[in-house]
């Protein structure tokens, strides 16, 4: 084999991994939408799997009298299921990628056989941390699966949830938001209320302020999800865009360290992080504070204790001027990427979010924390 052989072979054999776990993925997807059914066949399908959701519960606990059951309900099936999708491909590509995608599966098969069902991605934890991967499943990505059984259906390549977008529960949740005045706020309390959220709102100046947070944390307490939206373009930009989006983050984040889920939360950024304030005066403070926050906000998208999304928009038609887009558009964009696990949510037209990115993601722009005055 020369080395385009080889390089070829293994496309050819994660080509058919991840095709054969995404057709599982998708017959999961389809049990738990049979829990419902007319068809009574399908809903005894549905009940056989959720024995597997007895077996680790919604509170992340394996619960050993279902092990026997979960091997021959949803660990055998499981293994059966994707073999049937590796054989499928004999018809179009050689046999030896074909094959060596079968004995891994084979031998992780057995050895989650030898461990009565426990593996990486099923195990008892106390705690589900932050870092979820995107592309591929991890043991904190899969166990949101089981404490909101209704999404986060892919197993191993992360196919069928980017594709479908199952990836975030909304429905049921309780969202906090801030900014609700203003249009982009606004706009996510409607959507978030149309998708099935509990939403409850926060204002600025009247709920808390910068060095005043002592009313939130009854609100921050009940919240699931934080959403960030508030925030100045000339007036006290400081405060508005950097103070308090920091201090309320680290105060869910310690209210939240206990839970068996860890918190999440949105918050607006700008493309100015990218740009800057291209010299011009009018800028100078809502890009300090504003770039200030996004290194800020780099500790967070990086962190184990938080959930953390960045949403970076390009101008959206609000009380500040015309945009580029509606609010409303804006919202159901960042939705768009959020509900495929997206951390980094770029709403744009122009291309700067998703250039920004790379800034955000990796320069060393630490610095700018103290690129305005300090409080």
């Amino acid at each position: 084999m020369d080395f385009w052989d080889v390089v070829a072979f293994f496309l050819e054999a994660l080509l058919v991994f991840v095709v054969a776990t995404t057709l599982f993925d998708t017959l999961h997807w389809l049990l738990h939408r049979w829990e419902n059914s007319k068809i009574p066949l399908l809903r005894t399908f549905s009940s056989w799997h959720w024995v597997h959701h007895k077996f680790l519960g919604l509170d992340m606990q394996i619960n050993p009298a279902y092990a026997r059951q979960n091997i021959w309900l949803h660990v055998l099936p499981e293994y059966l299921t994707s073999m049937v999708a590796i054989a499928l491909f004999l018809i179009a590509i050689p046999w030896q990628p074909v094959a060596v995608v079968a004995v891994v599966r084979t031998v992780m098969f057995v050895m989650s056989l030898r461990e009565e069902g426990l593996d990486y991605n099923h195990m008892s934890m106390d705690r589900v941390g932050g870092k979820q991967g995107l592309l591929w499943v991890n043991n904190n990505y899969h166990a949101m699966h089981h404490v909101y059984p209704h999404n986060f259906f892919s197993s191993f390549a992360n196919t069928f949830d980017l594709l479908v977008g199952t990836t975030c529960q909304i429905e049921g949740r309780r969202f906090l938001v801030t900014g609700t005045g203003g249009a982009f706020g606004s706009a996510m309390v409607k959507a978030l209320e149309k998708r099935g959220a509990i939403v409850e709102i926060a204002k600025s100046g009247v709920d808390f302020s910068a060095g005043s947070y002592a009313g939130m944390d009854e609100k921050l307490t009940r919240a699931d999800v934080l959403v960030l939206s508030h925030g100045a373009k000339t007036d006290d930009c400081w405060n508005a865009n950097y103070v308090t989006f920091r201090d309320l983050i680290d105060r869910f984040t310690v209210i939240g360290k206990d839970r068996l889920m860890a918190p999440e939360v949105w918050a607006l950024g700008s493309e100015v992080e990218f740009h800057g304030d291209m010299g011009l005066e009018e800028l100078r403070d809502y890009s300090s504070s504003k770039r200030a926050f996004a290194a800020r906000a780099r500790q967070y998208y990086r962190s184990d204790d938080l959930i953390y999304r960045h949403i970076v928009p390009s101008s959206f038609t609000s009380a500040m001027g015309k945009g580029a887009m509606s609010a409303e558009t804006a919202v159901n964009i960042a939705l768009f990427f959020i509900t495929r696990g997206v951390k980094y949510v770029p709403v744009t037209l122009t291309g700067l979010a998703v250039l920004n990115f790379f800034r955000f993601r990796y320069a060393n722009n630490a610095g700018d924390e103290t690129l305005s005055p300090a409080e």
